[in-house]
């Protein structure tokens, strides 16, 4: 339906978007009837895949799953996982939807704009403003299903959506309680490097970079992406290593999840702040997961530091950064249940 109104009165200068709408509708289509994710399926929640739209018009594909004993005429507490930056929905995300659907949540994971299976373009677009925008846009849609109650409305962000959701819930009121997970600030590490170590002079070349590139694309030239190698050796970076480590190999390695975005995005990220009003978001609660060796911890810290109460941190011992994403023995599961088991009450 929706490719049919696209090609409504434009003609055949349509029709290399129709023939994409198609492509990307069979293989929606696929998906639905094959479990494509990096983890098992549990008997334990009923799964569907849905869609819903942004306020740009941009529809974003979830996974949604239910308790097992759903019942239709009840109303539940939500909870909206978002992805790891760079990851999509059937990664990492989705272990904390399905966990949380089997504790007797209704929950959704979903793709940003630009990437996985949203809609969106250009394709691999990292936006600032329009992934904290998915997760309104998300509540917009738990809060109109018949069995949610839409005071019960909660968040988990993963990585960079942890900064993401936040932002969200600075203004939008409707979400009622946030979990960060290996919570990454975009806005902070693109603006400023790794552990805020640019000089001016550093951050100003890399803005002249971004200039010059942002011309070569607009006249046509190939559109630059970053993100991880293909390969990685013996002097390659710790960080580079342990994200490698999951995005590139059997463990969590997805066909939609490139961990490329464009270059010229970072413009936008170094040219705003994330979590300058995360203190507005109380006395709504927030819970601080970090592993105790991640190489992100200074980011939930300082967050937390900023927030006001009621807020908790909890240190996982003995974990690395993408340990969260998917070890299931290390993510406390129960702690979430209990926080937003309270928060959503």
């Amino acid at each position: 339906m929706r490719a049919a109104s696209l090609l409504a009165g434009k003609g055949a200068a349509l029709l290399p978007v129709l023939l994409l709408v198609l492509f990307t509708t069979m293989a929606h289509a696929e998906d639905i009837m094959t479990w494509d994710k990096t983890y098992a399926q549990s008997s334990n929640v009923i799964h569907e895949k849905v869609e819903f739209h942004n306020r740009f018009g941009i529809f974003i594909a979830a996974d949604m799953f239910k308790p097992k004993d759903f019942d239709p005429s009840k109303g539940y507490p939500a909870i909206i996982v978002g992805t790891p930056y760079g990851g999509v929905k059937e990664q990492g995300a989705g272990i904390y939807a399905q966990t949380m659907a089997e504790r007797g949540f209704v929950t959704i994971a979903f793709d940003e704009s630009y990437n996985g299976e949203s809609g969106g373009f250009p394709r691999q677009t990292s936006s600032v403003e329009g992934f904290v925008e998915d997760f309104h846009a998300a509540v917009d849609f738990m809060g109109t299903r018949p069995y949610v109650d839409r005071e019960r409305i909660g968040v988990i962000g993963i990585c960079g959506s942890g900064g993401f959701a936040l932002s969200a819930a600075q203004v939008d009121r409707r979400i009622k309680a946030v979990a960060t997970v290996s919570m990454y600030d975009m806005s902070r590490v693109k603006a400023n490097g790794w552990m805020d170590s640019w000089t001016e002079a550093e951050r100003n070349a890399y803005l002249d970079e971004l200039g010059e590139q942002r011309w070569r694309e607009y006249a046509g030239g190939e559109v630059k992406t970053l993100g991880l190698p293909e390969t990685i050796d013996e002097n390659t970076d710790p960080i580079t290593r342990e994200f490698y480590g999951y995005y590139k190999t059997e463990r969590g390695q997805h066909r939609r999840s490139s961990t490329h975005f464009t270059m010229t995005s970072d413009m936008a990220f170094m040219n705003y702040k994330l979590l300058d009003r995360i203190a507005s978001i109380s006395p709504r609660p927030i819970l601080f997961i970090i592993g105790e060796n991640a190489h992100s911890r200074y980011f939930s810290e300082d967050a937390f530091k900023q927030a006001n109460q009621p807020k908790e941190r909890v240190v996982v011992p003995g974990a690395n950064h993408v340990d969260l994403y998917d070890k299931v023995d290390k993510i406390p599961f129960d702690t979430l249940e209990d926080f937003f088991t309270t928060a959503l009450k």
